[in-house]
């Protein structure tokens, strides 16, 4: 049996909780000397010991813990792990049919009702991260409620290091070990991804609806800059949808090698596109110079970003950013403004791009916006868990 904690909720949260906001936050809770076990089961109560809503302690962001549950008499057991996991599969049935996408994310935390976990699919083998100690509590719940699903093997990410690091140990859990690279598909796009090597595969499977409308309707007969680029993923839907030559920067060693091998995967000649292992800020002040300018540029920058000469926070700095893109954009060009920073909405993003503009005198047109693809279910208590923004903007005569 499971420890169980009884916490108290101060008045101001408790319609919140009520209302299904998951994230338990710090400052909601008066008795917090209590919370010192990870994975403990919570009982959220109100002053009077009214039952608000039960989860477990887990330190992941802002938060202590989870919600699981608003129900008091649903026991969080194993049957409760298994049941979410099994709805979370059923609901992507579509893609586990689809010949052309092998690689999508099955089960998207607090979305499908257990914050601190996701799963990831790939053609067989499923990905479980882990954000806090308190999830991998549940860590052998959730490896059973795949006993009746069919799988290749199982890897795992571990999130929860003190200092918010990944912790790298060996990530195989079970089934057969995979043979790597593994070649998966995503809308017919073929990518090498590294399930055993780190944190991060080889590429980020919330951009597959972005991608392909790059490849299909923004690619052919563009010369196209993909800053930020990591493995070179949106470069390779770029040529594959009749780009003229694609330029690939990130200031990552490793993205020269990977890059190569997506587009070799892909049949595309690399020696072909152009390759650039350079600070990407360092890069707009040589296109300047050189002259250099592009029909479609893509920003994909990490939350934060850090090198020996730029400290990029998107918060504060995704506005200069576009502005030095504005310099080498063609007119009629277009910028496909992307951002996976969960501390600010659309709105507001749409304000640092319009401002941009505003201050270099140039005018714009927003062409079209995407958040997040359906197999990363979300709640619309939880606007955090929508993190992702991107923005296709025509920068006009």
């Amino acid at each position: 049996m499971r420890k169980e904690i009884r916490l108290t909720v101060k008045k101001p949260y408790i319609q919140k909780f009520k209302k299904g906001f998951p994230l338990i936050e710090k400052d909601a809770i008066t008795n917090m000397e209590l919370v010192k076990e990870e994975g403990s089961l919570i009982r959220l109560e109100d002053q009077q010991q009214q039952f608000i809503g039960k989860g477990y302690v887990g330190k992941q962001n802002k938060g202590i813990g989870w919600i699981l549950s608003n129900y008091e008499h649903e026991p969080i057991d194993k049957t409760f792990f298994l049941n979410r996991i099994q709805l979370a599969l059923e609901k992507r049935s579509s893609l586990f049919e689809d010949p052309e996408t092998t690689a999508f994310r099955v089960f998207n935390g607090e979305g499908d009702g257990i914050g601190g976990l996701t799963i990831d699919y790939y053609d067989g083998f499923y990905v479980m991260t882990w954000y806090s100690e308190g999830i991998f509590a549940f860590r052998e719940w959730v490896i059973e409620a795949f006993g009746t699903v069919p799988f290749k093997g199982i890897y795992e990410k571990k999130r929860f290091d003190q200092k918010g690091k990944y912790i790298d140990d060996d990530d195989f859990v079970i089934g057969e070990r995979g043979t790597f690279p593994l070649l998966v598909k995503e809308n017919g796009i073929t990518f090498a991804v590294y399930l055993n090597d780190g944190p991060m595969v080889g590429v980020f499977l919330d951009q597959r609806e972005v991608r392909k409308r790059i490849r299909d309707d923004y690619a052919n007969g563009k010369k196209v800059l993909n800053t930020f680029s990591y493995t070179g993923a949106f470069s390779v839907a770029a040529a594959l949808g009749g780009a003229t030559k694609t330029t690939s920067v990130d200031l990552a060693n490793r993205s020269l090698a990977k890059t190569i091998e997506q587009f070799s995967v892909n049949g595309i000649d690399y020696e072909s596109q152009d390759i650039v292992v350079m600070d990407v800020f360092r890069y707009f002040n040589y296109a300047q110079k050189k002259g250099l300018s592009f029909d479609l540029v893509i920003l994909d920058p990490p939350s934060f970003a850090r090198s020996k000469k730029h400290t990029f926070r998107a918060e504060k700095d995704y506005t200069n950013l576009i502005k030095e893109t504005i310099a080498i954009t063609e007119d009629e060009g277009v910028i496909v403004a992307s951002t996976n920073c969960s501390t600010f909405g659309m709105k507001k993003f749409l304000g640092f791009i319009e401002a941009a503009f505003r201050e270099t005198g140039n005018r714009f047109d927003i062409l079209e916006t995407f958040s997040l693809p359906d197999d990363f279910q979300t709640m619309k208590e939880y606007q955090a868990g929508d993190y992702l923004k991107v923005v296709f903007v025509k920068k006009s005569k």
